[in-house]
């Protein structure tokens, strides 16, 4: 089983657990009946925010949806040849920058969009919630949608945003994209206060 069924079914069977109708859920999450639908059936990813809300409505930390942590030694540094990439949609892959997801109110990552991929979710959706994102292109051409206007971003270029106003981001070339993401809060950390340290398996 996928990584997207595997979350799928989980999110299937904690919401029947708590006796959450598909449409209570939507309307609890923001998020649209037809969305959650193909996301319990593996058709779809979720972007971690979004995963982040419908973790907290069912009671639930947002590790629950990722492999088993494990506990890693104290040294801070996280070397290239550590780092393992974890599939957030079919053309999308994630790693994050850190091998202590709980102990930072931040959280780096390192986005690798194949061509045409969109951030998660069905195309032309944006996200809103609450806090900040800083994104720097690290290879390829990036196209981020922001407040109703739409900017493209190339190697070394930067932004950075309120995460309470809309915004998306997708590769739109046939050329490979990495994107530096830095997000505040940590859903990790915030799902998971006190926590030991832990690494998320990929």
């Amino acid at each position: 089983m996928n990584q997207n069924a595997t979350m799928g079914a989980r999110i299937k069977a904690l919401r029947k657990e708590k006796k959450y109708t598909l449409k209570q859920l939507a309307e609890e999450s923001g998020l649209s009946i037809g969305f959650l639908s193909q996301l319990e059936r593996g058709m779809s990813s979720i972007a971690v925010d979004s995963l982040a809300r419908i973790a907290s409505i069912l009671g639930v930390s947002l590790s629950t949806f990722f492999a088993d942590t494990q506990v890693v030694s104290q040294d801070p540094v996280y070397h290239s040849i550590e780092r393992r990439w974890n599939s957030v949609g079919p053309e999308i892959a994630q790693a994050i920058l850190s091998k202590d997801i709980y102990g930072f109110d931040i959280l780096p990552r390192i986005f690798q969009l194949m061509p045409s991929a969109s951030d998660a979710e069905p195309q032309g959706a944006v996200h809103r919630h609450a806090g900040e994102e800083f994104l720097y292109v690290l290879e390829g051409v990036v196209t981020v949608y922001h407040n109703d206007r739409e900017y493209t971003l190339y190697p070394g270029d930067s932004m950075q945003i309120h995460s309470n106003t809309p915004h998306n981001w997708e590769n739109r070339t046939n050329q490979v994209a990495r994107l530096l993401s830095v997000s505040y809060p940590n859903p990790f950390r915030t799902e998971n206060q006190g926590k030991s340290t832990g690494e998320v398996k990929k």
